[in-house]
């Protein structure tokens, strides 16, 4: 495998699950909020990572070329294929029989693939290539805490 692609693998999606939060309106990254002891509302989590589930897939990464924007080895992507593919969005791709994820630019046309760390080069799909964008990455699901 080129490597600079990365490996990708489908997760099950169980949308009959519903998962219910309680969400606070907002959390200072600064300094702390005398509010803070407020809770808003509660959010499913499914509903929200998955709004429309027959289009939705999550996949799972193995590699590290997305690391610029969040995506880690080992992180879970939810990618939406009925998200149009626009010229800045990141996307999963497929290549000669292979899956990746990078953000996508329009280049004289074509589509052009960036990772988000220096140490790969951009991918440039020519013309014997078998590519096409696959779908729209919508959110990414790092583990924080071991």
């Amino acid at each position: 495998m080129n490597a600079q692609l990365n490996t990708l693998c489908f997760l099950k999606i169980d949308v009959g699950a519903s998962v219910s939060l309680a969400v606070f309106d907002s959390v200072k990254a600064g300094f702390p909020s005398p509010a803070g002891d407020f809770m808003d509302a509660q959010i499913d989590l499914v509903k929200l990572l998955v709004p429309r589930p027959s289009s939705t897939f999550l996949m799972r990464v193995s590699g590290d070329s997305m690391t610029g924007v969040g995506i880690f080895d080992r992180c879970i992507i939810v990618v939406d294929r009925s998200v149009k593919a626009r010229d800045g969005h990141i996307c999963v791709c497929y290549m000669d029989g292979e899956f990746t994820v990078k953000r996508i630019r329009k280049e004289n046309g074509k589509w052009v693939l960036y990772a988000e760390n220096p140490k790969y080069p951009k991918i440039v799909p020519d013309e014997e290539s078998n590519f096409f964008v696959w779908g729209t990455v919508t959110y990414a699901l790092n583990e924080i805490v071991k």
